[in-house]
């Protein structure tokens, strides 16, 4: 039997420091809830706005994946592995934090702001080599299916991290119905909406709402919206 768990968008955890406003799906700095600490391995799901010229300064990570997927915006990144580049929406970066970086990320433009998402996942292996990469992707690839953008394989679509994980995003019209199907046994699947809104197996999400659901070989996905779009991240529940 599936096992379902609802966050509705307005009941995430709100920061507000000006320059960013950042909504938390589970505990994050400030934000503790001891109901929302994880899904699986999802740690963290940060629903980011950073003003114009505004930024997170250097700071340290280890042993974390951590994914940034911009949705408006240019994004500048530094890291102590000599990185610098700007991911913008389209991209995805990622990040194997394993024996530790630091890092600062800046919105670049100083006329508008950047929006993104930040998301944790918890490693398959402690303590790797750290490393980071970032892919452009058609955007027009994603229309009425979902779009592979991560998962286990270096040689597989996306970008690929140290995690048993599949991450794909879809933009659909009206209608349209299709089914997912988990990609390891013992994974679960999250699912959070960008825009619009979709019903999953019977449960209707609107904007920024995510589901997770567990126990399930897949899920049924069906758009309330012209264009409505939508992350999928398939992750192992044992952490």
């Amino acid at each position: 039997m599936k096992n379902k768990v609802l966050h509705k968008a307005g009941s995430r955890g709100l920061a507000n420091h000006g320059w960013l406003v950042s909504r938390h799906t589970f505990s994050f700095a400030n934000y503790y809830n001891p109901d929302r600490m994880n899904f699986g391995v999802l740690r963290v799901l940060n629903d980011d706005f950073v003003a114009a010229g505004e930024g997170f300064g250097t700071h340290p990570h280890d042993n974390m994946e951590i994914i940034s997927i911009p949705l408006e915006g240019d994004l500048e990144h530094k890291d102590s592995m000599g990185n610098v580049a700007v991911i913008s929406k389209g991209d995805v970066q990622v990040m194997s934090a394993g024996t530790g970086i630091t890092h600062s990320e800046y919105n670049k433009n100083s006329d508008r702001p950047v929006k993104f998402l930040q998301i944790w996942l918890f490693p398959k292996s402690q303590n790797v080599k750290p490393r980071y990469d970032q892919i452009t992707l058609k955007t027009e690839d994603r229309k009425n299916k979902l779009q592979q953008i991560l998962s286990p394989d270096p040689q597989d679509a996306g970008v690929w991290i140290h995690q048993d994980a599949w991450f794909h995003m879809g933009i659909f019209d009206k209608g349209i119905e299709t089914k997912y199907q988990i990609r390891k046994s013992g994974n679960g699947v999250y699912a959070f909406v960008l825009k619009g809104s979709f019903t999953i197996d019977g449960t209707e999400l609107s904007e920024r709402d995510g589901l997770g659901i567990s126990d399930a070989d897949g899920v049924d996905i069906m758009s309330g919206q012209a264009g409505s779009e939508i992350l999928l991240m398939d992750i192992p529940m044992n952490v």
